[in-house]
């Protein structure tokens, strides 16, 4: 009897169980969880009447019978049992494991470390796309994690600031930190210290294409890779205060999964979902264009804590093309004049005075048509653009408003000018025409200033946004593919922080986050593993504080000349040292060297024999390099890949003095 069969056996019997089912006689799965949860002789009796299920559920240890409920439990939970309409969208959804369980009740860690998206360029092929690092997509079960979440020593520390590189006296929750070591690990780490204090995590996840780290050998399944990003998640929302936002970057291979994933998290709300403009309609993408839409943005899900109450600001941007609906041009009109009335218009409540000052700055402006005052001119092309958006605050359209013009009839007319203002009842300031058509329902007689429309409210679909040029040198470093510009992350940063407010990014790439972070005045915390990456990041942020002037250094509200600081730290390795060795190991001879050392230093898993394996060294030998890494790694005790705090003082470890008191003050200083 197959699995299947046994469901429908368990149904018949639990269905003659009145307690198990509800009024309309749908079957209780968490009735009946928790029953046999509680050893109840009901649930008992009934899977000791069937012979089959006895023999799945029990086992006799001395003549006695030994309920097995945790099996019991997973059998029930299986999502072919009992499918009803949600757990059936689920999984269509697939949101589930390998071994059928669902993502959100799993307690498997996947702690594999993803390279960043790799974009495959003209020529190239997967195999050409893949790295020299090896990346073990392991997953590690609940039985086999013991100290892996516990808080790690820090060492390495380094300072960085004008003066350069330097060993500092004292670390503390007020500098910037970047820090090497695998993300999950990292953010057990800080959870200890900086629980409650971001305001925004920003993470740019790995896309799980095939062409990155989850397609080394394999690519990750769907339930893989959303295992691996539940861990890392649910790490991270303690980080976050209150009225936090967590943001995550992503493209269309897992957005759609990665939403219902989210959504699980009950301490989350979410917000939008913009797709933003990530490449141009351009080079060897349109080649394919037949057979497939070119691939041009990307997805930005927000997501925010229940204290959340409305973005800080919201960061507009200027139109491109000129709206041809603003025609009608203003003579007489200065700029002095018109930043006087915008010093009007924004006062919170406007009075009778305030309609009396905007009228005199008004009669000396008259309208003309705007294709007139072009034709005198003599513009055309790129320079009529330039003009258009140079005067935009001396060039109107108008608006129809029924209710403004009854508002109107009611006023005194005021005589002897083209445009005047007046107050609404709510006290909101306006500009209308004087003599306007008083013949048609709505009337066209508000007047708007283009320059108050040029600036645009970003909605659900940013295309503004360069990603073409200069982009791949931004901050003086280059990485080809994958790297995000520096604008978009000052437009989320400014949406939804302060400065001074905690910034964390837990996939650190090229460092963008932390550059721009730095560049507006927020503190930050950014955290990646592999060499490259470290690399770029503190080379990236070497720049920013000797005054990089690329990306939005220029921006008015910005204005960066140079300054701040970060320390550099990394989680002190144990087995990571094995396995960084393991890594770079080029002959079979040297990983064997590396194996030895293993059997006499390292943390083996205690499902490793060392005594079969070295029985066996000639099979392994006959295995491809790669295969022969990736076993190696799967051989160390992923528990002990870093030193825990508990540990600092094990003279085995070898932590320095200093990296004992830095650890310290990283851990529990309170200033």
């Amino acid at each position: 009897m197959n699995n299947l069969n046994l469901f429908h056996e368990l149904e018949k019997l639990l269905r003659n169980e009145s307690r198990f089912c509800s009024e309309d006689g749908i079957l209780l799965k968490n009735a009946i969880v928790e029953a046999a949860l509680a050893l109840r002789p009901e649930i008992i009796r009934i899977l000791l009447s069937h012979d089959r299920l006895k023999a799945n559920f029990f086992s006799e240890i001395d003549g006695i019978l030994v309920f097995d409920k945790i099996r019991f439990q997973k059998f029930v939970m299986n999502k072919r049992f009992l499918p009803d309409s949600y757990t059936s969208f689920k999984n269509i959804i697939g949101l589930t494991t390998e071994d059928e369980d669902f993502v959100a009740d799993s307690r498997e860690v996947v702690l594999s470390w993803p390279y960043r998206d790799c974009v495959l360029e003209g020529g190239q092929t997967k195999e050409d796309a893949r790295r020299n690092e090896v990346f073990w997509n392991e997953i590690l079960a609940p039985d086999e994690i013991n100290r892996l979440t516990e808080p790690k020593v820090l060492s390495g520390f380094l300072r960085y600031d004008i003066k350069g590189p330097h060993k500092p006296e004292h670390v503390s929750s007020r500098d910037n930190y970047i820090i090497k070591g695998n993300n999950l690990l990292v953010l057990h780490s800080l959870k200890k210290r900086f629980s409650g204090k971001a305001k925004m995590i920003y993470i740019d996840v790995p896309y799980n294409t095939g062409n990155d780290s989850f397609g080394y050998n394999d690519s990750f399944k769907h339930s893989t890779w959303l295992t691996f990003m539940h861990n890392r998640i649910s790490a991270a929302i303690p980080l976050l205060r209150n009225d936090g936002l967590f943001i995550l970057q992503c493209d269309d291979n897992e957005q759609a999964y990665l939403k219902v994933l989210l959504d699980g998290f009950h301490q989350l709300s979410f917000l939008n979902c913009i797709a933003v403009k990530m490449s141009e309609a351009t080079g060897v993408k349109m080649n394919h264009a037949k057979g497939r839409f070119p691939k041009l943005k990307e997805y930005i899900l927000i997501y925010t804590m229940p204290g959340f109450k409305q973005f800080e600001t919201v960061d507009k941007y200027s139109s491109e093309i000129w709206d041809k609906e603003n025609n009608i041009f203003l003579e007489g009109m200065t700029k002095e004049l018109r930043a006087r009335l915008l010093e009007l218009e924004l006062k919170e409540v406007n009075t009778q005075e305030d309609v009396e000052t905007a009228n005199n700055i008004l009669k000396s402006v008259k309208k003309v048509s705007l294709s007139k005052k072009i034709n005198e001119l003599e513009l055309e092309g790129d320079k009529l653009t330039e003009w258009l958006f140079d005067n935009s605050y001396r060039i109107i359209k108008t608006a129809g408003s029924e209710s403004l013009a009854k508002l109107v009839k009611r006023i005194p007319k005021v005589k002897g000018q083209e445009i005047a203002s007046a107050v609404s009842k709510k006290g909101v300031m306006f500009f209308y025409l004087v003599n306007y058509n008083t013949h048609t329902s709505q009337p066209r007689l508000r007047v708007i200033f283009a320059d108050e429309n040029i600036e645009k409210n970003p909605c659900d679909f940013w295309q503004d946004i360069k990603t073409a040029g200069g982009i791949a040198t931004e901050g003086g470093v280059k990485l080809e593919n994958g790297k995000k510009p520096e604008k978009i992350l000052y437009r989320l940063i400014k949406m939804c922080s302060k400065p001074g407010d905690l910034i964390v990014d837990f996939f650190g790439g090229s460092g963008t986050t932390a550059a721009v972070a730095m560049k507006m005045g927020r503190k930050f915390i950014s955290c990646e593993q592999l060499d490259e990456h470290v690399n770029l990041i503190c080379t990236r942020l070497r720049n920013v504080v000797d005054g990089d002037g690329t990306g939005i250094s220029g921006f008015d509200d910005v204005n960066w000349k140079g300054g701040g600081s970060f320390v550099y730290c990394e989680l002190a390795i144990a087995n990571q040292k094995f396995a960084d060795r393991i890594n770079d190991a080029e002959s079979t001879a040297e990983l064997l060297t590396v194996w030895n050392e293993m059997q006499a230093t390292g943390f083996l898993s205690w499902k490793i024999s060392p005594r079969v394996f070295n029985d066996n060294a000639g099979e392994f030998s006959e295995l491809k390099l790669s295969e022969q890494k990736i076993f190696l790694i799967e051989c160390l005790d992923k528990n002990m890949l870093y030193v825990p705090i508990s540990e600092i003082d094990n003279a085995e470890f070898e932590i320095s003095d200093t990296d004992k008191r830095l650890t310290s003050d990283f851990y529990n200083t309170l200033n």
